[in-house]
């Protein structure tokens, strides 16, 4: 076909989930993807005999079939839900913060979570109970407000949702700090700060509590077979609806019509192919700085985009391991390892190359036991960094610095837990940002999109979502969209934009 109701440039997670939307409804839809397989971030690569997982951690709001989360029921809705085999996972995180000397392993659910809290204080329970009735007044508002489409009505809110309102504006250290909780509860409510990339200071109070109590209500699980199960599965699901997907096939250009409305894409072969409707699941930065004619891009949207601050870029060392992860001692499957609980702290030294401290890591064996052969292990440690640092270094000093980078990475880790993984190194592979922008494109090697900002974060993005659509007929899905970056969110992100497109073709009459 030369033309389709909607074309979606990108595979990655947003832009399968917009397609399936669109085919479900019965309209044409073409996937253009440059790579020669889905997924973006959510895939697998294989070092010898060990496959890894290239980012996924945890996935939150799937839930159970009995109790589902709002991702599996996005899932089912799209009909990728019966494709894909879930683990739970068994523990939330084991948290090591040297500052504070803390080294505690907590558990998913609201029962356990809260009476584990007692643990860290003689009240922790009572605090978490009163915590978890905020969050769940935050998640009712939400809903509310998006059932009323944006527009509530201020008395409903008022008397049914103070606590919304009370701490709408709050960045996360002010809610806490309003709240008083003893510090050890606090910062143990923090530890899942940079599952979104930003400090206390500047993280939305409402979209940090949402995800917490995601959390914790409805555990965390993870595909059975790494993350590029989900991709295969909407792969599967896109032509079983009769879509098109063309790999090896990147757009070079958004092309606009003499109204400033798009009417097609062009591809790197030369073949253009028409549409009046494109959903971009690619940075607004490659959208409107490198696929539309720089006329058909208003000013404002490049102001609002280069206004957006770019959040944490990534560095992982992937390590296959030729003990298992009991002969390691290694007992959990998440571990959270900070120089500081203080998250702005954190933060702060995250911005250059010489502090790796604060890491996340993964032996993912502790979910999968049969995810690598018998009497080895997989472990891979994630870092951030919050200021584009690896663009100043050279050449010839790139390899020395990034191998440096993952040896003091493995070393914390060691310090840490008292473990010895540097002796068993079978396989080890190094992502750094420069990395991840060459594999995904993402500015300067972003694994979260734009940083979620209390005074840019998701509250704010839905309710002017409208108003960031600049060019008629492109909507932006995926990590970059109003969700922000994450699995679930670019799905959700990706499904809600096609969503708006829909209703965008009605109104047209087509």
């Amino acid at each position: 076909m030369d033309r389709y109701d909607v074309i979606v440039i990108g595979a990655g997670n947003g832009g399968l989930a917009a397609a399936c939307r669109i085919l479900n409804s019965g309209k044409s839809c073409l996937v253009c993807e440059r790579h020669n397989i889905p997924g973006g971030f959510a895939t697998s690569f294989v070092r010898g005999r060990f496959e890894f997982e290239a980012s996924l951690h945890e996935f939150n709001g799937i839930g159970t079939p009995e109790e589902p989360g709002s991702t599996r029921l996005l899932f089912e809705e799209l009909g990728v839900a019966d494709k894909i085999e879930w683990v739970q996972l068994r523990d939330a995180y084991h948290l090591i913060s040297e500052e504070e000397g803390y080294d505690f392993v907590m558990p998913f659910g609201y029962e356990e979570f809260a009476k584990a809290n007692n643990q860290l204080h003689p009240e922790g329970e009572k605090y978490i109970r009163e915590f978890f009735g905020i969050c769940q007044q935050i998640k009712d508002a939400m809903a509310y407000i998006g059932e009323t489409k944006g527009k509530p009505d201020p008395k409903v809110m008022m008397e049914k949702y103070p606590d919304y309102l009370a701490c709408g504006s709050y960045s996360v250290n002010e809610a806490f700090e309003a709240l008083g909780y003893p510090k050890v509860i606090v910062d143990n409510l923090n530890t899942y700060w940079c599952y979104l990339g930003a400090d206390g200071d500047n993280l939305s109070f409402l979209h940090y509590a949402n995800m917490i109590y995601s959390y914790f209500s409805k555990g965390a699980a993870i595909p059975k077979h790494r993350s590029h199960e989900l991709s295969l599965a909407f792969e599967e699901r896109i032509h079983e609806l009769g879509g098109d997907i063309w790999f090896n096939t990147e757009v070079v250009k958004i092309l606009t019509d003499s109204e400033g409305h798009v009417c097609g894409v062009r591809l790197r072969d030369g073949r253009k192919i028409e549409s009046r409707h494109v959903i971009a699941n690619c940075s607004p930065h490659v959208a409107y700085g490198k696929l539309l004619d720089s006329a058909a891009v208003p000013e404002r949207a490049l102001k609002l985009t280069n206004f957006r601050k770019l959040a944490g870029r990534g560095f992982t060392v992937f390590l296959g391991l030729s003990k298992s992860a009991e002969e390691l001692g290694l007992r959990d499957h998440n571990y959270f390892i900070y120089d500081t609980s203080d998250s702005v702290k954190q933060y702060a030294s995250m911005k250059t190359i010489g502090n790796t401290a604060a890491q996340a890591t993964v032996c993912l064996n502790n979910a999968l036991p049969d995810c690598s052969p018998e009497g080895t292990a997989i472990v891979y440690m994630t870092t951030l960094f919050t200021e584009d640092e690896w663009s100043k270094i050279s050449e010839k000093d790139y390899f020395k610095v990034k191998n440096k980078v993952a040896k003091s990475m493995i070393e914390r880790f060691e310090k840490a837990t008292g473990t010895n993984l540097q002796d068993h190194i079978e396989e080890i592979a190094i992502a750094t940002p420069e990395t991840y922008a060459r594999y995904t494109g993402h500015p300067q090697g972003t694994v979260y999109g734009y940083e979620s900002q209390y005074y840019d974060g998701l509250m704010s993005r839905i309710q002017m979502v409208e108003e960031d659509r600049f060019v008629p007929g492109l909507r932006i899905g995926g990590g970059y969209g109003e969700r922000l970056l994450g699995y679930p969110s670019s799905y959700k992100s990706g499904a809600n934009e096609a969503g708006r497109t829909l209703r965008d073709m009605e109104k047209e009459g087509r």
